[in-house]
C-alpha cells in the first residue's frame, strides 16, 4: 500500500495536469469515465486509484504515468501543502491538541510559509530536547523499520540454527545445556560458568584460548543461560568484527539474539506447531512457550519472527514497564504507537486503556488476560501477561487485528476498552473537573531518573570497560 504521504504528492501531480489543461474535476472525470467526486478523492490523498485509471489520466491530460507517480512535488505550492499534511500528521503536533488548519486556494503561500516556520521549530526543538541519546535512537528505531519490512524474518540465520542444531544431534523438544555445550566444542569452545564476570558484560569469549565465560549455572532460569551462550557462539557464526558504530553494534546484538531464539525454538518445529495451534484455533503464546522451554517474552517475540512469514498474520509485540514505558516493541499491523519526532517507541509510555497496562491492575497475575481495543486505526486483540524481576513489573503482550483473533485462545473474551490516543484527552490529560479542583493545589516532587543525564555509551562495544575485561581474562588466562 502507498504511503499518506506519496497518495497526497500524486494527487498534486494530477490536480497539476489537470489544471495546466485548464480541466475541472468533473471533466476530466467524464474523459476517463468516474465521477468528480471520485477524482477529487484522488486529488486529495484519500483513495488509490487502479492503474487502468492512471493510464487513462495520463492519456487525457497528455502525460506519462510515470511523471503521475513520480515522488517529487510538481511545483512549489504542492511542496508546502504535502509537508505541511505530513507536519500536521506527526505525534508531535498532535500531541499538542489543536486542530490543524484545512488548507484552501485562498491560504496564501506566504500563511504555509509561516505556518510551517513553526512547525521546524516545533521539530528542532523536540529533536534537541533529546540530543543526549538520539544517535542510539535513531539507528534503533533504523533498525526496527528495517525488520518491520521483512516481517521480522531472517531467513539465512534460521537455516544456520536448523543445520548447527543438526549437526549437535538436537532432534525436538526443548534444546539441554548439554546440546548448547556440545554445539560450543563444535565451534572449538568450552563453556565456564564464573562467579566473577565483569559488571558490564554478560558474557566474555576468550578466542585465544576458545572459552566463552557465563554466569554461574545456579542463577535461576535455564533459558537465560543456555541463550547466552548461543548469542556468544552466533558471533563467530555469523564473522562479526568490531562494530564500527553504533548501528553496526545494534544489527549484531539483534542478530545474535535472532540466532538464540532459532536454536531455542527452531523453526521447522516452531512453524508445525503454531500450524496446527491455528488449525485448532487454540494460537497461544503460553503454550508456544512451555512447549520449548522458554520465558513468556521469548515465546512472543519468536510468533514475530514465524506468524508473518509462514501464517500470514500480522502482529503486535509489546514489553511495558510497571511505570507504562515501552522497553521492546515490534509490530507490523499498524497498532497506533506513541514515538518521539526521531521516530522511536522506545521509552515513550503507552495508552492507559491498552492491557499492556492495566493488566497491572489485575487480581490474578499468574494466567494471560485478554482484551479487545478500538483505536483510529481499527480494533485490535491482544494477550498479555504481567511478571515482576529485581527492576520491578513488566508485561508481556502479543496482539492481532480483530481479524485473527479467530486463530487464538482467548478471543471471546467480553474485556473491550476505547483508545484514542495520541489524543491528550484520551488518557493524558486529567477530567476538567479533577482539573478544576486541583489545579494550582499540589505541587509534587518529581522521581529523577539517572538515565536522563546519562550520556550514550561509547566505544566500539558500548557500555563495556575494557579495562575490566582485559583485566577479568589475565586472571582466568592464568589459572
Amino acid at each position: 500500500m502507498p504511503s499518506a504521504v506519496e497518495l497526497t504528492t500524486l494527487g498534486h501531480r494530477i490536480r497539476h495536469h489537470r489544471v495546466e489543461n485548464g480541466m475541472t474535476l468533473d471533466e476530466l472525470g467524464a474523459a476517463v469515465g468516474v465521477a468528480g467526486s471520485h477524482l477529487s478523492l484522488i486529488e486529495n490523498g484519500k483513495r488509490e486509484p487502479k492503474l487502468s485509471l492512471l493510464q487513462e489520466i495520463a492519456r487525457v491530460t497528455g502525460t506519462e504515468v510515470a511523471e503521475l507517480l513520480s515522488t517529487e512535488p510538481p511545483n512549489h505550492r504542492a511542496a508546502l501543502e504535502i509537508e505541511l499534511d505530513r507536519a500536521q500528521a506527526s505525534s508531535v503536533f498532535r500531541r499538542l491538541g489543536i486542530a490543524p488548519i484545512r488548507i484552501t486556494k485562498g491560504t496564501s503561500d506566504e500563511t504555509l510559509e509561516s505556518i510551517l516556520g513553526l512547525h521546524r521549530e516545533l521539530q528542532r526543538r523536540e529533536r534537541e530536547a533529546i540530543a543526549t541519546p538520539e544517535e542510539a535512537r535513531r539507528a534503533n528505531t533504523e533498525l526496527r523499520l528495517r525488520m518491520r519490512e521483512r516481517g521480522n524474518y531472517l531467513p539465512d540465520i534460521e537455516r544456520l540454527a536448523e543445520k548447527q542444531l543438526k549437526s549437535a544431534g538436537h532432534v525436538s523438544g526443548a534444546l539441554t545445556h548439554r546440546t548448547v555445550s556440545i554445539m560450543a566444542e563444535q565451534l572449538g569452545f568450552e563453556l565456564l560458568y564464573v562467579n566473577d564476570l565483569p559488571h558490564s558484560a554478560r558474557s566474555v569469549t576468550d578466542l585465544e584460548n576458545g572459552r566463552i565465560y557465563l554466569p554461574p549455572a545456579s542463577i535461576p532460569g535455564g533459558h537465560g543461560l543456555r541463550s547466552m551462550a548461543l548469542q556468544a557462539m552466533a558471533h563467530r557464526l555469523l564473522g562479526h568484527r568490531r562494530p564500527t558504530d553504533y548501528a553496526d553494534f545494534l544489527q549484531q546484538r539483534l542478530e545474535i539474539n535472532y540466532y538464540a531464539a532459532c536454536c531455542l525454538m527452531p523453526e521447522t518445529a516452531s512453524v508445525a506447531f503454531l500450524q496446527q495451534a491455528k488449525k485448532d484455533r487454540n494460537l497461544a503464546v503460553e503454550d508456544f512457550r512451555d512447549a520449548f522451554g522458554v520465558t513468556h517474552e521469548a515465546a512472543g517475540m519468536r510468533m514475530t519472527n514465524l506468524l508473518t512469514h509462514h501464517l500470514g498474520m500480522s502482529l503486535h509485540f509489546l514489553r511495558v514497564d510497571g511505570s507504562g514505558a515501552i522497553s521492546r516493541v515490534y509490530e507490523n499491523d499498524e497498532l497506533p504507537l506513541p514515538m518521539d519526532v526521531t521516530g522511536a517507541v522506545e521509552g515513550q509510555i503507552v495508552c492507559r486503556k491498552f492491557l499492556a497496562r492495566s493488566a497491572f491492575e489485575a487480581h490474578n497475575r499468574t494466567t494471560e488476560h485478554y482484551q479487545y481495543t478500538d483505536t483510529p486505526a481499527g480494533t485490535f486483540w491482544c494477550s498479555t501477561q504481567t511478571g515482576t524481576t529485581s527492576d520491578g513489573e513488566f508485561s508481556i503482550s502479543v496482539g492481532v487485528p480483530f481479524d485473527d483473533a479467530r486463530w487464538f485462545r482467548g478471543r471471546e473474551t467480553q474485556k473491550r476498552a476505547v483508545s484514542t490516543c495520541p489524543d491528550e484527552s484520551c488518557c493524558r490529560r486529567p477530567p476538567g473537573d479533577v482539573t478544576a479542583r486541583w489545579e494550582g493545589k499540589a505541587w509534587p516532587s518529581a522521581r529523577v531518573h539517572m538515565q536522563m543525564f546519562s550520556p550514550l555509551p561509547r566505544g566500539a562495544f558500548p557500555g563495556v570497560d575494557d579495562g575490566e575485561v582485559y583485566a577479568f581474562l589475565d586472571r582466568h588466562a592464568e589459572g
